[in-house]
């Protein structure tokens, strides 16, 4: 869509891409959380969630029909083939309703648009992206915030890190960085120089 920019943001579990999604809000940029998509689309009665149960079995149902996402976890933390077959089921639904959201945002007069999303080169949705941003930080920090954030084990929080994507290959595919081990203030101000940067790249493709 012409004079809409779309930044991808992205890197590892645990880094602080909540935060620094929070910082681009405040200074003008709209968001599209996939992460709250990946929880809409599996809601009771969606077709997302029957292919689910199709896939994986009743292993993974709650009694009330709803998502047993601890029990999914386990499945696909530890197979990485398990997990590339819920990626390749969950990324469509979740992929058309970020067009959708893209859409709506473009039509309101919205033209710089923050794409959250975990899983955003796995899923493809980093190839319409104009620009991608990693968030990255030391694993010890990562896993303790996942232990506290996730109310997970040691062990469950590494493998859950562990089924990511390098670290190398979020800095050889992003072309801005931003490593959280200062302090909260650090990480803002980080953020916002980020953010003015893209917003004058987007300015100076605008005079173009």
């Amino acid at each position: 869509m012409n004079e809409t920019m779309i930044i991808g943001l992205t890197g590892q579990t645990g880094a602080g891409k909540s935060t620094v999604a929070e910082i681009f809000q405040l200074v003008g940029f709209s968001l599209i959380d996939a992460d709250r998509i990946a929880r809409q689309v599996v809601e009771p009665d969606m077709p997302c969630l029957a292919e689910l149960f199709d896939y994986f079995g009743d292993g993974i149902r709650n009694a009330d029909g709803t998502l047993d996402r601890k029990a999914l976890g386990k499945i696909v933390f530890t197979d990485g083939k398990k997990l590339e077959s819920l990626n390749s089921i969950m990324h469509p639904y979740i992929t058309e309703e970020i067009f959708r959201q893209i859409s709506a945002y473009h039509e309101a007069g919205r033209r710089l648009i923050l794409l959250d999303a975990p899983t955003l080169f796995e899923s493809k949705a980093s190839d319409f992206c104009d620009m991608i941003l990693s968030v990255l930080a030391p694993p010890e920090i990562r896993c303790e915030r996942i232990m506290k954030r996730d109310s997970l084990t040691r062990e469950a929080a590494l493998e859950r890190m562990n089924s990511q994507l390098p670290e190398s290959f979020f800095i050889q595919h992003s072309d801005y960085v931003i490593r959280n081990q200062e302090n909260l203030a650090g990480l803002h101000a980080h953020a916002e120089e980020v953010a003015r940067k893209i917003k004058e790249n987007y300015q100076a493709q605008l005079i173009k």
